[in-house]
């Protein structure tokens, strides 16, 4: 993070030199302003910063997804004040007219990330409940008493390193994840983090990641030291820390990376393949993890291969004589065992066997056997298809979780999987090659901390095993997150090359002449390293390349013209290129299925995007694009994949594609009367996933979590939803007096929220219209600043037409806030059917006279029967926050 000083002082310079120029006086005041502005803004972020840091520090707080959003919005505003710098020294004749045009839209934004700084509800929310690792079950009794030993040397009050160490695939990553649960279990006292080393992480990388995991922002200082003092700081001034660090290839130095290992209470244990490591690292506990015994093998094989599979005397044999194969190497035995899943036929066991022994060496050490185990389960795969998609994963970095739906989509740019007629159809064909690779235990799964997704990992001998095979065919060439910094030479970019990936490294530079001639390359992967520009010759003897990935490469601000002639490219991934603003013309990339250029700063809709008939999927997500030209997106009649949520392009309902194929749609109507007419387009078919917006939206307050969400600012009294919509948030509907008219049949709302609709009366009316049957599915409900709102139904009467039992039998959180109008929250009719209710908010309703009011005498009888027929304990029996 810059300081406070360094982005003033940034303006200061713009002042200094427009007062050089002629005629600035008519921008002089407002570039003060804007001096002004930034102070304010940059204090506010230092606060923030600061106070962000202090919470995550003690390990219980995170911070909030709009706090992180409103930082990334302030990095993008300081980013586009020193471009502007950067112009006007380059062009100080034309200073006025470069100022004129900026300064009003910084003051602006300057104000607005001021105003939308002030979180009154705070910056953090509790952190994530910790969450036990996914593992394998221990085998043997040395390692259950290798766990209670290093368990019992963690939790003493003493400052200790222990170290595992032993061969690749011996078992210690599964040692340290049984634990890492322990500890989380038996301690809940305790901060464990799990950070994971690998063969090529330095000293920084270390680090940042430690850091990371700690909740450390050590980009606020500049000195190597000072982060390094700063890191033992946080990890030493924690009470019960212990660091969990995986699959360590190389000494780190605790003064360079930050260990404080002479503060007591401080624990680190390591994992690594060396005993010198562990001795170089002044373990005080090294412990050797052995191969398991026979009996434990045996065990372990008997385990994954299912108890309830059952073996003949004559296959158990055959099984036995595998077993040994793999000399007590856990990997190996699980890699075996998936392998065999399901076989009964004793000529599969006995050709396993075979293939076995004819590939073993005669000398061989532990990692060539368990290469040999692997190996047979690759070509056990049998299906080319699943096993190309097995080796993809290997263009990742080592220990990197690949987001499953993230690979999905390369496999899809790729044609491995092209079958289905449907998005949807891809997907599933895409999990269950992945679920087959999980289940023969070549790849390993697991979900993410952060968010609902899943991911899959390759163990590093599994990784080793498939770069072996790419290197010989299909040809790969594989340098992704080993700290890269030139692309290789010429050399090394063979004829017969046909996928590359240098994706993870950092700040990789292009010779102005490179031009790797590599005529059968078909995929290039140089996202996430930062990259500043590409020479206009390196694309020239690609001629086959089809999916080009770029994304996440901040710096690079165009790309070259060589790419409007890479015909056969069907994906060009351009996502979080936050300075790219131009494309060269697409017009003869007539293959392309794929195309990214979300978060970038391309402000026109590249050209020549009319000729691409084939496309499937198009991304214009946080693009300053304003306008989509006329019947450009109508022509492409095959999308199934569409997002244009950018807010500051209106979406004509007119101009979108009505092909039933689109599975995803995002968009930002003008108002509600587009919104309607596109909606009432699906008639009974419409995507499986979308987000639609009408009228002026805060972006913030966009939530991700549902599949399909309809956020309304403004409009008129008729409304046509989705029937299958998950999430409704309405805003400003002045004309709307009854809500739920609308939602009739809409059986699958969650979330509901609707604020500042003055006309709004009640929200269930009592006519035949409102049957309701989304009661029974509403889990929230959320009333804001809806002044003439008197009750929730109609007259306060019940609702006949629906089952009495179903009632908000879902509701799981009410909230009420400045309702002056109401003075009864709940008929007692209502009461026996919130059950599920957890949390109650009534707040600032001035009329508010009683939670629960009296009964009519029209419902009496209702009321009574409902009542009576519920025991009293049942009423709000879920309820754990009333406020």
């Amino acid at each position: 993070m810059e300081t406070v000083k360094s982005l003033t002082d940034t303006v200061k310079s713009l002042i200094d030199i427009g007062k050089s120029a002629m005629d600035f006086e008519s921008v002089n005041k407002k570039m003060e302003t804007l001096k002004r502005k930034v102070e304010v803004l940059e204090s506010k972020e230092a606060d923030i910063t600061r106070a962000l840091n202090e919470a995550e520090s003690r390990g219980s707080k995170k911070r909030k997804t709009e706090v992180n959003t409103w930082l990334g919005h302030v990095a993008n505003f300081k980013n586009d004040i020193q471009q502007i710098e950067q112009k006007v020294r380059a062009r100080g004749w034309a200073i006025r007219e470069l100022l004129q045009k900026d300064v009003d839209r910084l003051v602006n934004e300057a104000t607005e990330l001021v105003q939308n700084g002030n979180f009154a509800e705070g910056l953090t929310v509790k952190a994530d409940e910790r969450v036990p690792l996914l593992t394998t079950d221990l085998v043997g009794q040395e390692f259950e008493t290798n766990k209670n030993t290093i368990c019992q040397r963690l939790t003493s009050d003493e400052s200790s390193i222990v170290g595992l160490y032993g061969a690749g695939g011996v078992g210690k990553t599964t040692m340290l994840t049984h634990i890492y649960n322990q500890l989380l279990e038996d301690f809940p006292d305790t901060s464990v983090y799990w950070v994971t080393a690998s063969q090529q992480c330095s000293n920084f990388e270390l680090r940042n990641r430690i850091a990371k995991k700690v909740g450390l922002d050590l980009s606020q200082y500049d000195e190597e030291k000072e982060k390094v003092a700063n890191l033992a700081h946080t990890l030493g001034g924690r009470r019960g820390i212990v660091l969990i660090l995986d699959d360590v290839w190389k000494c780190f130095p605790a003064e360079e990376v930050g260990f404080p290992i002479d503060v007591n209470g401080f624990k680190l244990i390591l994992s690594t393949r060396s005993l010198e490591i562990c001795r170089k690292m002044n373990c005080q506990y090294p412990i050797k993890v052995e191969p398991l015994s026979a009996e434990d093998a045996w065990e372990l094989f008997l385990e994954t291969l299912g108890r309830e599979t059952s073996l003949s005397p004559q296959i158990e044999v055959i099984a036995r004589s595998l077993v040994r194969n793999c000399d007590g190497l856990p990997l190996g035995i699980v890699t075996m065992a998936g392998c065999m899943k399901g076989v009964d036929d004793i000529c599969e066991w006995r050709n396993a066997l075979e293939a076995m022994e004819e590939s073993k060496a005669a000398q061989e050490d532990m990692e060539t056997k368990v290469f040999r185990v692997l190996k047979y389960s690759y070509d056990n795969l049998k299906d080319t298809t699943v096993q190309q998609c097995f080796l993809y994963c290997s263009l990742f970095p080592e220990d990197h979780q690949i987001g499953r739906d993230e690979l999905i989509e390369y496999l899809i740019d790729e044609r491995l999987i092209d079958e289905g007629n449907s998005r949807q159809a891809k997907f599933d064909r895409g999990h269950t090659i992945l679920n087959k690779l999980e289940n023969v235990c070549l790849l390993e799964g697991g979900k993410f901390t952060d968010s609902n997704g899943r991911y899959l990992k390759m163990h590093d001998l599994i990784r080793d095993m498939a770069i072996q095979l790419t290197s010989v065919s299909p040809r790969f060439l594989v340098k992704a997150g080993v700290g890269l910094e030139d692309i290789p030479e010429d050399e090394m970019w063979s004829e017969d090359l046909v996928r590359v990936s240098f994706m993870w490294n950092y700040r990789l530079s292009f010779p102005s002449n490179a031009s790797p001639r590599c005529p059968r390359l078909s995929t290039l992967l140089l996202n996430n390293s930062w990259i500043k520009s590409i020479p206009d010759c390196f694309f020239m003897h690609m001629n086959k390349l089809t999916v080009l990935d770029l994304s996440f490469n901040m710096a690079i601000e165009s790309l070259p013209s060589s790419i409007s002639n890479l015909r056969s490219l069907t994906a060009l991934l351009l996502r979080e290129c936050l300075n790219l603003k131009y494309v060269p013309s697409l017009e003869n990339l007539t293959a392309l299925r794929r195309l990214d250029i979300s978060h970038t700063r391309i402000a026109e809709v590249p050209q020549g995007i009319e000729m691409l008939v084939n496309l499937r999927y198009l991304n214009l997500e946080g693009t300053p694009i304003e306008k989509i030209p006329d019947r450009i997106l109508s022509k492409l009649c095959h999308l199934e994949y569409l997002w244009l949520f950018n807010y500051t392009v209106d979406v004509g309902a007119e101009e979108l594609p009505r092909s039933r194929k689109l599975d995803t749609f995002t968009g930002h109507f003008k108002d509600t009367v587009e919104l309607n007419t596109y909606v009432s387009s699906w008639e009974d078919r419409g995507p499986n996933s979308y987000l639609l917006v009408s009228g002026d939206y805060d972006p913030i307050r966009v939530c991700p979590d549902f599949e399909r969400s309809v956020y309304l600012n403004g409009g008129g009294n008729s409304l046509v939803l989705p029937k299958d919509i998950q999430l409704l948030k309405i805003e400003n509907c002045d004309e709307i007096t009854c809500l739920f008219c609308s939602l009739e049949n809409a059986i699958h709302l969650k979330v509901c929220g609707i604020s500042h609709c003055k006309g709004m009366k009640h929200l269930f009316c009592s006519s035949s219209c409102c049957r309701l049957p989304l009661l029974q599915t509403l889990q929230e409900l959320h009333l804001d600043d809806l002044p003439n709102l008197n009750d929730l139904m109609e007259g306060g009467t019940s609702i006949t037409s629906t089952p009495s039992n179903c009632i908000f039998q879902s509701l799981k959180v009410f909230s009420v806030i400045r309702c002056h109008n109401m003075k009864r929250l709940f008929m007692p009719w209502v009461l026996s059917h919130l059950q599920n209710l957890e949390t109650l908010w009534v707040e600032d309703c001035e009329q508010m006279e009683e939670i629960i009011g009296e009964a009519s005498n029209e419902d009496e009888d209702q009321e009574a029967t409902s009542i009576t027929s519920a025991p009293s304990n049942c009423i709000f029996h879920s309820l754990k926050y009333f406020r």
